[in-house]
This record gives C-alpha cells, structure tokens and sequence, in this order.
C-alpha cells in the first residue's frame, strides 16, 4: 500500500527529489557529453583560404578521467592547422602524466598556450554560492579579494617543459609566432592569468605584428580590462576561457555567473567587444573540465571549439 503524505510534505519531498534528479543528471551524464562546437569567424585577410583552429580550454584533468582522454585524442582526427590552449588544464596534481597523454596527438599539429590559475594551484573545496556572492560585490579571484592563503601548488613545469618540447609556443605576458604547415604565419599575443593577476598588458602593447598572415590575442579569463586592452589595440580576434560557459546554466535564461566581470551574455561563444571605438571577435570556450569538487555542468555541456576562420567581407 502507497504511503500517503500530505500536501505540506509534498512539496518540498518533490522539490528534493527533482533536485536530486538534476545533480545526479549534471554530474554523471552530462559532465561526461563532451561536444564539439564549431564556428566561423571572418577575420582573415582577402585572399587568404580558411583556417582551422582548435580550442580547448578548461580541461581540468582528474586521475581517472578515462573518457575525456579518449574524446581529446579523438580530436587530432579533425586536422586543424593549429591549437590553442587557453588554461586550467589541472584540478588535480596526480594528473600531469594523462593531461599530457590525452594532448598527445594534439601536440602533433603546431599549437600555443597560455595559463590559468588552476594550472599553478590545486583547488579548494568552496562553496558555490561565493560565485554569486562575488559577481553582487564585483570581486573576483584574487581582483578586490584578499590573496590566497595555503594554495597547494601544481607541478605545472613539467607540463610547460613538454608543451615546449612539442613546439608550442607558451604565450604568458610574450608574444610568439606559429608557422603552419601550409606556409602562413601566425602572429599571437598573450597573458598570463588576469584572474590571479598575473598579466602584465604593458609588456606586450602595441597592437598585431606587421608582416604575419594574421594575428591573435590569447588569455585564459576574459576579464574586461583585458577585452578592452586587446580591442583598443586592434586584435581582430581574441580567445578565451575561464567561465566553463556559466557552468550551471538555466534554460532558456542562460548563464547565472561567468567568475569574472564578463557579462554572463558572453559567457561562452562568438561575441563581439568594443573599446575605444573599435570591435573585435571574442570567443570565449566553456570548456571541457570542472573543479574536481564541483564536477556538475547543466545546459552546458563540455566542449572544445573548432574555428574555422574565412575571409572578412
């Protein structure tokens, strides 16, 4: 015989029981959906053929993570002219050995990267609601917050040394130059994790390298100070992570929080950004990854990006 509760009960059991439903549904399936998203930019100059470019971002490796090797290995099949890494590839510092076997294959094709503050420092158990809490009062990792106390660091040179020794090109406060296999010359310009503070506009300025087929800026979180920096100086595109597109999405609302300035609007995909009377594209990737102590994603699945750039009109 079916236990009959009433209406004050009720309710709140079904409230628990859909909430139940979501977690177990954003953390077992839909963490693991990963998805290749694809885009057309038209940045390039007249004449030139189309460029495949590849993102990842945000990966967030965790001993164990079986499939999501297997899905980034799966990547090197598209061929793309080049990569772009734009951070957080860690959430656990075990983790350097199978973040590098899963990039493998990508490190084949000539790629870049820059960091993000996950791949420095291991992550902290926080609560979720400090993510509210921080874009009501404007502050954001270590932008208006006091600076982190006991951060358990991650081994992240040997990932450098071996990023290095495939050929990509680190791009932290630098600037770098891709030749790909088809001649064309790339010119990027990067920073290091603004989230953290550690970028340092003044030591790149002055805007894309004369002579490349095409230039690029790189960061790995989307703060505007550096939208606007990268803008003003004339970046036809700009490339970056960070946000995991929101993470916890509402349907058809969007994203709540982006864990920087950035307007949640943009908080994964083609955009534009405008300052000092210019435009850019903007591609911010919600990545592949999660904090391994909140490794929830809904309406939101984990992604890398293929970017097929094309002619400007």
């Amino acid at each position: 015989m079916l236990a009959r509760y009433p209406l004050s009960l009720r309710i709140p059991l079904g409230i628990t029981a859909v909430g139940a439903a979501c977690v177990a549904y954003s953390a077992g399936i839909e963490a693991r959906s990963f998805r290749l998203r694809r885009v057309t930019v038209p940045v390039l100059p007249h004449g030139m053929r189309p460029l495949r470019l590849l993102q990842v971002s945000d990966i967030h490796m965790v001993g164990g993570q079986r499939k999501k090797q297997r899905w980034l290995q799966s990547l090197a099949g598209l061929r793309p002219d080049f990569v772009i890494n734009t951070g957080d590839n860690l959430s656990d510092p075990e983790a350097v050995p199978e973040l590098l076997d899963a990039l493998g294959p990508l490190m084949e094709y000539p790629g870049a990267y820059v960091f993000g503050s996950n791949d420095y420092y291991g992550p902290r158990l926080r609560n979720p609601a400090r993510y509210l809490v921080e874009k009501a009062t404007g502050r954001h990792g270590l932008n208006g917050n006091p600076p982190a106390v006991g951060a358990v660091h991650n081994p992240w040179e040997g990932m450098r040394d071996t990023f290095d020794a495939a050929g990509w090109i680190g791009l932290s406060n630098t600037r770098g130059r891709l030749k790909l296999d088809n001649g064309r010359e790339i010119a990027l310009t990067g920073l290091d994790d603004p989230h953290i503070k550690r970028d340092r506009y003044e030591e790149v300025a002055g805007g894309p390298e004369p002579g490349a087929d095409l230039s690029l800026a790189v960061v790995h979180a989307p703060y505007l100070r550096v939208l606007d920096a990268f803008t003003a100086d004339g970046y036809p595109l700009i490339l970056a992570g960070h946000t995991h597109g929101g993470q916890l999405r509402v349907p058809f609302y969007g994203a709540l929080v982006t864990n920087c300035d950035l307007d949640t609007d943009r908080a994964r995909g083609l955009s534009f950004h405008q300052a000092e009377g210019r435009r850019s594209y903007l591609h911010v990737s919600a990545g592949c990854g999660a904090n391994r102590y909140t490794p929830f994603r809904f309406a939101c699945p984990p992604e890398a990006t293929l970017l097929t750039l094309i002619e400007r009109p």
